[in-house]
């Protein structure tokens, strides 16, 4: 053969050639932009098989023991009526739950009380689903290797759109099941389920924009918590005011406020879905639109550069840790504080939202003690704080294995800084951090309490002291995550499985008038009820030694195990 044939290419390989370089200069192309999307939404799931069925049975358990303790309280159409006037007259009732159009059904009620709540919940599962399959593969470099192959550059937001709203309309339609077999009309149920997975569609739309602004999945996490807040605090804003003018067109700027206003079994006004769902396409659309214009890793707002050399504060492990866990450890106690005010403006209509209902009284006792009806709310206020303090606490232990996972770990390993060390710096926020955002809980229904009952600064200094004693119970649920992460470190993130159980307990188990030994399962349950009650140190003493010997084990596991191991 000749040198002139052998340099020839080909007719073969020059046709494969001139299709492998057609496919690599339309990378935009819409055939291929999605590639891989269904290898990637069969991963997703695989990834979220424990977190998904733990969402979902808990909105559903949320919405069917409210439904069943409604029932128990209102059981006659009088107790119905005094409820409606109560909230039609009292603004910070309306505030915290929202109006209420219709007291002829179990179902409106139901969905009078669970629309804010169960919305707010499936609005963070969205925020943390897709972070975890965008922007967190992306932070973690997992995103551009699987870039490197046949996989889209559409095709991870595609699948984490798919799987969250999938979830979303799971949870729509076995919500509509539930109020059907709860004797409930069948129009107003598929309007109830399908106002939870509008609204999951809403924020999935936007967090699809957040995770696209910023270079790390906790930034995005963190945008994604902030529009929840602010569309949360407006739909507050204009349930307050009601409908006789003023501020309440503001409800109308959220999709909370929308999904209210679709009247589940008073109307069902189906043309407000339509402008939810249209809201979440369409900033699902920018966020694609967004995404084919950035750089892969990059994000729209510019990164500050940090200062060339260190200062005092961030010299050694313990400065590192706080630089991490400082910002959200003040984002959680800005928000527990300004939801603690809320609820302790409702303490002087506290009497007129209960209408000499004793089935009522009973459940706020149960929550918060046998003590006088002003002091039992108050005492339930600062426990349902705890509750969703309880979630920082497992999020700032959680940190720590992401710091390992993501590789950050092991360069400051090898340097002098110990294990221990290490882990204290981030631990000591949970510990410390609990104790503060708690602290800012109890201020906040202090200041919403002084304001409206008189005595100020005495309802100020009761109820910092009744945030500071529920503190035992988060170390309690914190120091299962310090357990997880030294003995099981691929389980890890099952503490908020663990956490998810404990406040399901403590918030639904004295609504359905469960048996003591079930609530005696959660710490919730062992905390004083104060302020009014009798306060005693043994059960704050017993938790506090609880979670040190499993803070303890971990702590020991950690040290003696591999680092980034599976």
């Amino acid at each position: 053969m000749s040198a002139e044939t052998a340099s020839e290419p080909k007719k073969s390989d020059k046709k494969a050639s001139t299709k492998t370089s057609k496919f690599a200069t339309e990378p935009g192309a819409q055939a291929d932009s999605d590639s891989g999307l269904r290898t990637l939404i069969k991963l997703a799931s695989h990834r979220d098989r424990i977190m998904l069925p733990v969402w979902i049975y808990a909105l559903l358990a949320t919405v069917g023991g409210t439904a069943y303790s409604l029932k128990k309280l209102y059981p006659a159409q009088s107790d119905r009526d005094k409820l409606g006037a109560s909230i039609g007259t009292n603004p910070s009732l309306r505030a915290l739950y929202g109006p209420l159009y219709d007291t002829h059904s179990l179902g409106a009620l139901t969905a009078w009380r669970t629309l804010g709540f169960g919305g707010l919940l499936i609005g963070i599962m969205v925020v943390l689903l897709i972070t975890r399959h965008t922007r967190a593969e992306e932070e973690s470099g997992r995103l551009e290797l699987l870039g490197s192959g046949a996989v889209g550059r559409n095709a991870p937001l595609s699948a984490a759109l798919s799987i969250a709203v999938g979830v979303c309309f799971g949870i729509g339609l076995l919500t509509a099941v539930v109020m059907v077999a709860l004797g409930q009309g069948a129009g107003g149920a598929l309007a109830f389920g399908a106002c939870l997975f509008a609204v999951g569609v809403a924020f999935a739309g936007t967090q699809a924009v957040a995770v696209q602004l910023t270079e790390t999945g906790r930034a995005a996490n963190g945008i994604g918590a902030l529009v929840l807040g602010v569309a949360y605090l407006l739909r507050t804003v204009g349930d307050a005011a009601g409908n006789s003018g003023g501020a309440g067109w503001v409800a109308w700027l959220s999709p909370f406020g929308w999904i209210e206003r679709v009247h589940p079994w008073a109307g069902n006004r189906w043309w407000v879905l339509g402008v939810t769902l249209a809201a979440g396409v369409v900033a699902a659309a920018v966020g694609y639109r967004v995404q084919n214009a950035r750089d892969l890793g990059s994000g729209l707002l510019p990164q500050r550069p940090g200062p060339a050399s260190a200062g005092p504060g961030l010299r050694g492990v313990f400065g590192l840790g706080r630089c991490l866990q400082q910002p959200t450890l003040l984002g959680w106690m800005a928000g527990i504080f300004v939801f603690g005010i809320v609820m302790g403006s409702i303490a002087k209509g506290i009497d007129q939202l209960l209408n000499d209902n004793q089935q009522v009284e009973k459940i706020i006792g149960r929550y918060g003690g046998v003590q006088g009806l002003t002091d039992s709310y108050l005492a339930t206020a600062v426990s349902f704080l705890g509750m969703a303090a309880a979630f920082y606490a497992v999020q700032a232990v959680l940190r720590l294995r992401g710091e390992e996972t993501s590789g950050r770990a092991e360069p400051v390993l090898s340097g002098s800084a110990g294990r221990l060390a290490w882990a204290g710096s981030h631990l000591v926020f949970p510990a410390v951090g609990s104790a503060l955002v708690m602290a800012a809980g109890g201020l906040g229904v202090g200041v919403g309490a002084g304001a409206v009952l008189g005595d100020f600064w005495g309802w100020v200094g009761r109820m910092v002291r009744a945030g500071l004693i529920t503190t035992p119970a988060l170390w309690i649920i914190a120091a299962v995550a310090v357990a997880l992460f030294g003995l099981m470190p691929k389980w890890t993130a099952g503490a908020y499985g663990v956490f998810g159980v404990l406040v399901f307990i403590a918030y639904l188990g004295p609504l359905v008038n469960a048996g003591q030994w079930f609530l005696d399962l959660t710490p919730f349950t062992h905390i004083p009820k104060v302020p009014g009650g009798v306060f005693h140190w043994t059960p704050l003493v017993w938790m506090t030694a609880v979670a040190a010997v499993l803070s303890a084990v971990g702590l020991v596991g950690f040290r003696r195990r591999d680092v980034s191991s599976a």
